[in-house]
């Protein structure tokens, strides 16, 4: 006798428990038709990055002493430099550097270890980088030497900041 009277108190506690739940799950149902909608019209509206995002490369062919070192840093030793050996000056002289972003999984390391008196690798914030050709995303240093233009500065779309 005893034990079925423990037997629905520990019943009448879940469903009290259980009502609970309920109660808060239609709480944070309810309380939605309050809240502001997050969706952006893309096209039209961006959202601006945020401080530390790492988007496109933004690479300068005159200040690169071809030191490999984004090579080495590289996870998987995606950078390609060429340079050839000048013993005039005893220096390397690149000739061409590139970087493909289908491979590219946008660490930093490579802007890390870039000498920091070079600082000719950057980050950008520019993230549209999609395309129908895959050949696209190989981008030598006459691409990643264009600077895009920035979210802020475009005045064909409205910045949205979250």
């Amino acid at each position: 006798m005893i034990t079925t009277i423990i037997k629905f108190k520990n019943y009448g506690q879940q469903v009290v428990e259980a009502a609970k739940y309920i109660g808060q799950g239609f709480a944070v149902t309810l309380d939605h038709p309050n809240r502001l909608p997050t969706t952006v019209q893309y096209p039209y509206e961006k959202n601006l990055p945020s401080e530390r995002f790492r988007g496109h490369i933004h690479f300068e062919f005159d200040k690169c002493i071809a030191c490999e070192v984004c090579v080495r840093a590289c996870p998987i030793n995606l950078p390609v430099v060429d340079w050839t050996f000048r013993k005039d000056i005893k220096k390397k002289k690149l000739r061409s550097y590139s970087i493909d972003f289908r491979v590219c999984i946008f660490c930093g390391k490579c802007i890390e270890y870039c000498p920091k008196n070079m600082n000719f690798l950057v980050m950008t914030e520019e993230y549209e980088l999609s395309s129908y050709d895959r050949h696209e995303l190989n981008y030598d240093q006459t691409s990643l030497g264009r600077v895009p233009v920035s979210v802020l500065h475009d005045v064909s779309v409205q910045s949205v900041r979250i």
